[in-house]
């Protein structure tokens, strides 16, 4: 068996293997539900993880550099399934990468943003990093200031796999910096966070509840959704 190709054949072969499937009826609708930000090709999320897996047979792990130019590179491309193949490529390689990745992290997050991107990077990239990197936590505090809402959302989100590990004062600390905040997603993410953490610590998450009445009602009944028996909502929907 000889040895794997190059990662940088990635992308030439990605469009190839996507336009195959191009499907515009589809396409008008996943374009609808995302309120029209983005063009789609019509391609359902199992069938571009299945086709990504396709390309990537064969080809060597990526770099640091290769993810980064590989994700840049789908960041411009025009269809919202190149966006969601570069976070697919960054979640399953987060460990490739440090401290020095932070950067282009936050130009993906602050380009093209909404929150089928924003809330995975968070999660599954961002949470990640901060997690193998802790020096990192000091550039959440600043992304809970931000006034880039993208950039708030993340950093109120990125501990969300957290779980026994959540640094709660540090949870807590950017729910009520953020609680006067008007917009739609960022009460809802304070909700959400504050509900994720519910599962491990209920008490403190009904005691912080209660001692924060001017919480939104919005953040108070995500918070609380779980804790009384309801499901988590879809994130990120008006």
């Amino acid at each position: 068996m000889g040895a794997p190709e190059s990662f940088d054949q990635f992308i030439p072969r990605l469009p190839e293997f996507f336009e195959q499937h191009r499907d515009p009826v589809r396409a008008t609708a996943m374009s609808a539900y995302m309120r029209n930000q983005f063009p789609f090709m019509g391609i359902p999320s199992p069938k571009q993880r299945e086709l990504t897996r396709q390309v990537l047979s064969g080809l060597a792990k990526p770099t640091r550099a290769e993810l980064t130019e590989v994700s840049r590179v789908l960041w411009r491309m025009d269809e919202r399934e190149y966006q969601y193949t570069a976070v697919m490529l960054l979640v399953s390689n987060v460990r490739v990468c440090d401290t020095n990745f932070m950067p282009h992290v936050q130009g993906l997050i602050t380009t093209k943003s909404w929150w089928d991107t924003v809330d995975a990077l968070a999660a599954r990239v961002v949470g990640p990093l901060v997690a193998g990197f802790p020096e990192l936590r000091a550039e959440m505090d600043a992304w809970a200031g931000s006034e880039n809402l993208w950039l708030t959302r993340t950093a109120i989100l990125h501990q969300l796999g957290f779980k026994s590990r959540t640094d709660a004062g540090r949870l807590f600390s950017y729910c009520l910096r953020r609680r006067g905040d008007k917009d739609f997603f960022i009460r809802e993410a304070i909700g959400w966070a504050l509900r994720e953490y519910s599962k491990t610590d209920g008490t403190a998450v009904r005691a912080f509840v209660a001692a924060n009445p001017d919480l939104s009602p919005l953040s108070q009944r995500e918070a609380l959704l779980w804790l009384n028996g309801g499901r988590r909502t879809p994130s990120g929907r008006r």
